[in-house]
């Protein structure tokens, strides 16, 4: 199974055609894909300017797609040697507590569903590794906040766990991401809706 350069490769290829290479950046999101796998791909086509279901795009336009998300594969690969660092450093000097950082890193590990959004549809309009710098500064700080890490709203609404839904947890009003519930205040999550609609979230 081909790895992650080895697809991006295929995705730069100009030997291949546009088909080909549009599989292969597909198949890049079964290795990274920040806001699971759905979701990644429409973000990347919405910002590179091409249809979900486009199956002859500019090939510079994947291009585009995949320089997106290498940068932000980076972000994150360097985010993972530097946890894992100092979690060896921790375990060394006898901390063993796992805390709220660990378990959210723990559940992310791999680089998919970093940050799940409420709908495939439904995701930041910002680039995916300044999405991923603010989800990480977030949770790092440590302190509790009102407000969503990744766009700053203070509207959440409830998703509850059920068939159809990527993921459940307080998800953002505004720009749809699901905020790890440990990144917010008691109030922030008791004041959450306990009930949604994708007619409630404003455009992203």
């Amino acid at each position: 199974m081909a790895g992650f350069r080895a697809l991006a490769e295929q995705v730069r290829n100009p030997r291949l055609v546009t088909a080909q290479r549009r599989t292969a950046l597909r198949k890049c999101l079964e290795r990274f894909a920040p806001y699971g796998h759905r979701a990644t791909w429409h973000h990347l086509c919405t910002r590179a300017g091409f249809a979900t279901q486009d199956r002859d795009p500019d090939p510079a336009r994947l291009v585009a797609a995949l320089t997106e998300l290498e940068e932000a594969r980076t972000l994150w690969l360097a985010y993972e040697e530097e946890f894992a660092a100092r979690r060896r450093k921790e375990k060394h000097e006898g901390i063993r507590q796992v805390g709220a950082l660990d378990e959210w890193h723990r559940r992310t590990w791999g680089g998919c569903d970093i940050v799940p959004c409420e709908s495939p549809q439904r995701h930041p309009a910002a680039r995916l590794a300044e999405v991923l710098r603010r989800m990480i500064a977030a949770m790092e700080a440590g302190r509790p906040r009102r407000d969503c890490p990744v766009c700053g709203s203070t509207r959440f609404a409830w998703v509850p766990d059920e068939a159809g839904c990527p993921a459940a947890g307080p998800a953002c009003r505004e720009c749809g991401v699901l905020a790890p519930a440990s990144v917010l205040t008691p109030d922030a999550l008791s004041t959450a809706a306990v009930r949604h609609g994708a007619g409630t979230f404003a455009a992203a």
